[in-house]
């Protein structure tokens, strides 16, 4: 199976750190995943920004269903791509 991207789309940075934390316990990921704060368009507010999650999946064998219900525990949601 070819490799993937995942990127969990989270409302702020404690969601995101808190799944990032999951995530190697959950689903044996590694390396750490890359936290990413995303300003919403037109916005400069840093309380209007959302935070990703960009999960390297080498092997292809993380389920984007299970990742998506991680998202869903934190009000997130996994991006399709």
């Amino acid at each position: 199976m070819t490799g993937a991207r995942h990127i969990l789309v989270l409302p702020d940075r404690d969601a995101a750190e808190e799944v990032a934390g999951a995530l190697p316990e959950r689903f044996g990921t590694a390396p750490e995943p890359q936290l990413v704060r995303d300003a919403l368009a037109g916005e400069d507010d840093a309380e209007d920004a959302q935070w990703l999650v960009v999960i390297e999946d080498p092997t292809g064998e993380l389920d984007p269903a299970a990742l998506d219900a991680l998202a869903d525990e934190y009000d997130g949601w996994l991006e399709a791509e």
